[in-house]
């Protein structure tokens, strides 16, 4: 696991100037503590910043193939690189390291772009080819690991994992995307391939960029996709569970690969668990768990403890005791744009807990949107049902005159609150699927953005891409649509992204087994009625870990892994008030200030639970913050050197 950035100029047969990529590496030097190095030639300029996993001394970076033809800088672990080393040995290819980043050079050299066919793992890459003048980036399958770029004005391309090593450079214009900035409020994080940052764009999950030297544009520089998910289920096979439980062993022993410490993270979900039990069988000897619990009902520790105790797990948890409004400062810094999902901050927590004593760490990420765990899917395969009884005119005059006629009632207990489940079941199945996600809906984003700002989005709504992706899928299965739209949309832009910053931030490399791309596409095409039964989500996976896990983990009340921050919006009004009325918030003229202290009051007063959209303006206004102070001091012309 590593930072990588670069620049490429197609025509400009100047090296980029060292300094430029040394302070790109320099703010991204908390994904790689181990190591740097820099590549300069013609045109091209590669910087690397290395965490240590495999082939401690083999591994540095960037790396050359004997010949220096073929150079690379890295971000991330190829799980099958033996099987691939054994496969292009046979061929006549000659390995000179243990490592698993030559294996890609190799596979380069032998199957061109087809390479990534041939890659099992979490990778972003930048592979130069200096005989065919040619760069490669590319990005993994389901977006575990991050790449951006932009096109500065004097043509050159830079890239680098996280934005803050691209706003190092003084001459990449510094505004905002407005469509973005209404993104992000609506769902909480700027989906790709868009980023905050007007001037920046995000690679998307299973795409790449091929780029060569002497050809306008850079050559075939549009992403291109070179992986999809399955668009349909299959036919159920003869025992799902049983498979389940083999591809999941698989995939957990295949991420026990490290020359460096390893344990997982353990919480009292069935999806953590499940990889715990699985990897602490498999390991060679006890494996270190790691558990951040919260006072109260949601505390997971109980129940991790139990599973820890089972296996014989060297365990380690400690309370939770997040301070949000103190810490949105630090998540805008390590983000680099705003984010809206607060869980980022125990998984902070947890990272730095963990990297106290390993170096990797395995994770259930992906198990809700592999398996439909989310309490949402039930809700949408309701409102599916509904649909497919009631014409769209009877919906919308019935079920959207009941939605509008009933109280909010936010304080009441769940099964009271139907205004939401009628709303989605009276519209249409995207949107109101999206209706669902969204964090702040369309009257509220409105209400809080200037008016210069609502004029700019005008004709922009960001259920489109919703409506655009569930398109693609079979529309006699509602389940799979909201599956697909979430896999292509919140857990790359929402999950993997919190997952990634937060430990990378801690110098700690994480694993999700749940998100092998083998089985992610075997998951999603099992039929609705596999993983959604009886009112739970996750049906398949829960009796494919029944014989490892307690029935309470198993069939328990789903806990969230955070604290409630309403009440401690409440108790920290005053800070809160400065920092959205801050001089950066009223100067950016992006927000009306009126509406948002009207937010603040009717949250103060517990007239209205508003602890999401004021979590998201507070963290918009961190960034606003960070962003100003982060501004680079020495502008330089676009082709300065050193």
């Amino acid at each position: 696991m590593c930072g990588i950035a670069g620049l490429f100029h197609p025509f400009d047969g100047a090296p980029p100037g060292s300094r430029r990529l040394v302070r790109m590496t320099d703010a991204i030097a908390h994904r790689g503590p181990d190591g740097s190095g820099l590549h300069l030639a013609p045109g091209l300029g590669l910087g690397h910043r290395r965490l240590a996993i495999v082939d401690l001394a083999g591994g540095a970076q960037p790396m050359f193939t004997e010949d220096e033809r073929l150079c690379i800088v890295f971000n991330g672990e190829i799980y099958n690189h033996h099987a691939l080393r054994a496969r292009l040995e046979a061929a006549g290819h000659r390995f000179r390291t243990r490592s698993d980043t030559e294996a890609i050079l190799l596979a380069w050299r032998a199957w061109g772009v087809g390479c990534l066919d041939q890659l099992d793992g979490m990778f972003a890459f930048a592979l130069w080819d200096a005989a065919r003048g040619t760069l490669l980036l590319a990005r993994d399958r389901l977006g575990e690991k991050p790449l951006d770029y932009a096109w500065l004005p004097d043509g050159t391309l830079a890239f680098a994992s996280e934005p803050a090593a691209l706003l190092t450079l003084p001459e990449l214009p510094r505004g905002l995307d407005p469509a973005a900035v209404d993104d992000f409020l609506a769902l909480g994080y700027v989906p790709d391939p868009a980023t905050i940052h007007a001037a920046i764009r995000r690679l998307p999950p299973a795409h790449f960029m091929l780029l060569h030297r002497g050809r306008d544009g850079g050559g075939d520089s549009a992403p291109r996709r070179y992986w999809s998910l399955p668009t349909a289920a299959g036919p159920a096979p003869d025992d799902a569970p049983a498979e389940l439980a083999a591809r999941l062993d698989a995939a957990v022993r295949a991420r026990l690969m490290a020359d460096v410490p390893l344990g997982a993270f353990l919480s009292g979900g069935v999806d953590s668990a499940g990889v715990a039990a699985m990897a602490a069988r498999a390991a060679a000897g006890p494996l270190a768990t790691f558990t951040i619990g919260f006072e109260g009902a949601g505390d997971e520790r109980a129940l991790a403890a139990s599973v820890a105790a089972r296996y014989g797990t060297a365990h380690t948890a400690e309370p939770g005791q997040a301070d949000y409004v103190a810490a949105a400062a630090e998540q805008a810094a390590l983000f680099g744009e705003p984010f809206g999902d607060h869980s980022s901050v125990p998984t902070l927590a947890v990272a730095r807990l963990a990297r106290r004593h390993v170096t990797v760490a395995l994770t259930g990420d992906g198990g809700d949107e592999v398996f439909a765990g989310y309490r949402r899917y039930r809700w949408h395969s309701l409102a599916e049902a509904v649909r497919r009884h009631l014409p769209a005119g009877a919906r919308r005059r019935v079920l959207g005159g009941l939605a509008r006629a009933y109280p909010r009632m936010a304080g009441a207990p769940r099964w009271l609150r139907a205004k939401s489940t009628l709303t989605e079941m009276s519209l249409d199945s995207a949107i109101g699927y999206y209706r669902t996600i969204c964090k702040m809906q369309e009257d509220r984003r409105r209400g809080v953005l200037s008016r210069r700002l609502r004029t700019e989005l005008d004709g922009h709504d960001p259920a489109a891409r919703f409506a655009a992706l569930m398109d693609e899928c079979d529309p006699g299965d509602g389940l799979l649509q909201a599956q697909y739209a979430d896999i292509h949309t919140y857990l790359p832009g929402d999950i993997l992204v919190k997952v990634d910053r937060m430990s990378m931030a801690t110098s700690l490399e994480v694993r999700p087994p749940l998100l092998d791309p083998s089985l992610v596409a075997w998951g999603l095409a099992l039929p609705a009625r596999v993983k959604l039964q009886g009112g739970h989500g996750k049906q398949v996976l829960r009796k494919a870990l029944a014989p490892l896990l307690p029935s309470e983990l198993l069939w328990g009340r789903k806990r969230g892994f955070a604290a409630d921050i309403a009440g401690q919006l409440r108790t920290r009004m005053p800070q809160l008030r400065a920092q959205l009325l801050s001089a950066p918030m009223l100067d950016s003229g992006l927000f009306d200030s009126e509406a948002i202290a009207r937010l603040t009051e009717e949250h103060a007063d517990g007239v209205a639970d508003h602890a999401q959209p004021l979590w998201q303006l507070l963290m918009f206004a961190a960034f606003l913050d960070q962003r100003e102070a982060s501004r680079p001091a020495d502008p330089a012309p676009a082709l300065a050197r050193s």
